[in-house]
Parts: structure tokens; sequence; C-alpha cells
């Protein structure tokens, strides 16, 4: 089977085909032989020789069957030899407990499609067995939006910095794929990740609801966008002063420090507002 393989819109595939970029990529997660890599979307597998070529193991993850017979017979000698697992499935759906992964014991690499960003970042940073660190291929006005773009930040943004520390390492061109997608990309570190911050599950639940209820209206003041949750703007305003947030301001300004410990002192007054599954489950 040839390289020759049209990209499946519907997958949004754009495949990587610098080598320079997968070796700098490796580099940059500071892959080592004592690494077990998992791969998200490997494509026509560029990036995976490359981690073959240091890691201990890769676990590739690749939803289209075509790519998935394309990369058995490139790798035959690696996944023979046990060095390389290839996996055809959902990444979005996949258990790293399956391939017996322990929680920070495997490094996440991927180029991943645009439109599951959100998704992807939920399920590995709050819903599965969490990776020691990730290396992501993103859209670069994604990734600018992760870091906190001009010091602002945004509903993916603490999303994301309430589990890790995210940095944006180098940028790719649009040149660099197969087909050029329209825009550019960054690779973007997830570094120490961890879930302890938030601590008891009641807590994340709440942090989630005051931050998606904080960000949805971005014009207006803190204390108005938290009302409902609160049952007044009175309510509001005395749970912000409570956090060290002035009502007035903008969610937009406010610190991951200041979320933490306006859910922490949150969960000591019950009833105070209500949790429910449907709501907390839309972190990013």
């Amino acid at each position: 089977m040839g390289e020759n393989f049209y990209a499946k819109k519907s997958l949004g595939q754009n495949f990587l085909k610098s080598k320079e970029i997968a070796a700098k990529i490796v580099d940059t997660a500071l892959i080592s032989t004592s690494d077990i890599v998992l791969e998200a979307g490997p494509g026509k597998g560029i990036l995976t020789a490359e981690l073959l070529a240091v890691a201990r193991e890769v676990i590739a993850v690749e939803l289209d069957p075509r790519l998935v017979m394309y990369l058995k017979l490139k790798f035959s000698k690696e996944i023979e030899s046990g060095k390389l697992k290839l996996i055809e499935g959902d990444i979005l759906e996949f258990d790293p407990g399956s391939q017996n992964l322990q929680k920070g014991g495997y490094k996440l690499v991927a180029n991943l499609p645009y439109y599951i960003t959100g998704k992807f970042l939920r399920r590995f940073l709050s819903e599965t067995t969490q990776p020691s660190m990730m290396a992501l291929m993103l859209q670069q006005e994604v990734a600018k939006r992760i870091v906190g773009r001009g010091g602002k930040e945004s509903m993916l943004s603490i999303s994301v910095k309430v589990f890790s520390k995210p940095s944006i390492s180098f940028n790719v061109p649009r040149g660099a794929f197969s087909p050029a997608p329209s825009i550019d990309s960054s690779i973007i570190l997830i570094d120490e990740i961890d879930d302890k911050r938030l601590g008891q599950k009641n807590t994340r639940e709440i942090f989630f609801q005051i931050i998606k209820q904080a960000f949805g209206h971005k014009r207006k003041q803190l204390a108005g966008n938290l009302a409902p949750l609160y049952g007044s703007k009175e309510n509001a305003e005395k749970a912000l002063v409570k956090a060290s947030i002035a009502p007035t301001g903008r969610a937009e300004d406010i610190s991951i420090s200041q979320w933490i410990k306006m859910a922490k002192s949150s969960t000591l007054e019950k009833g105070e507002f209500p949790v429910t599954e449907q709501e907390s489950s839309d972190h990013t």
C-alpha cells in the first residue's frame, strides 16, 4: 500500500510531512529510552518513527482503518518485537488502563484534529488515567488561548491550567502538512499534570460550574454573571468577596488560585447552589 492517501475531511486529517518537525517534537517532549509514549493519531507514521527511535515503547491509537493497515505494514518489525502497539480506535474512548498505563507513567504525544481539542484535553486531564505530560500539535490560535493570550484568561485556559502548566514550545507552518491547512499550528507542552488542586469531586464540579457561568457573558461584571448560581446578585457578591475577587471584575482577569479559592469556599456552604452532572461535564 502506498502513501498516497486522500485525507478525510470528516476526520480532520492533515498529515505531518516534515521529519525535522517530528524530530523537534520528540526533543521538546524530552522523550527518553525509559519512556512509554501514547501517540494519538499517528497518521502516516512520520512522528511514530521518530518516537520509536528513542522511546522504550510506543502505543499508537488510530481511528482510520486505511492507516491502521498501512502502519501495520510500515512498522511490522516494531510490532513483532513489541516495541510498537498499534490500536484501531477512537482516542476519545481509549482507556490507558487497558494497556496497563499508570497515572503519570506515560507521555502523550498527538497531532490532533482541531475539532476534538476540547474533548481530548478534558479526557486526559480529568476523566481518565493522566499522563505525566503532553506534547500536542494544535491550531495556533487555540494554543494561544490555552496559555492565556495577552495575560487574559478564557474558559479553555482556566480548564487546562487548573490541572497543569501549559506553554507554547514552537510554531509549525501550514506547509509542514499535507494537505496544508488554512492556518498555522503550534506545539504546546502541558506539563506538571496533577488533579489534586481541586481536591474532592464536589469541589471540582462546583469549580467548573462557576467558570462556565462566569465566562457566559464576557462584557458583564462577575456578580451579574454569577447571580443565577447564587440565587441573587447580592449573594454572588458575598461569595466573590469571600474569595478576594472584586464583584465588578471580569472573568478573564481572575487567576486560577482565586477561582479555586471560590470553589472551595462554596463547598463549605451546603445548598448554596445546585450541582448537576450535565453542567459539570462541560469543562472546555
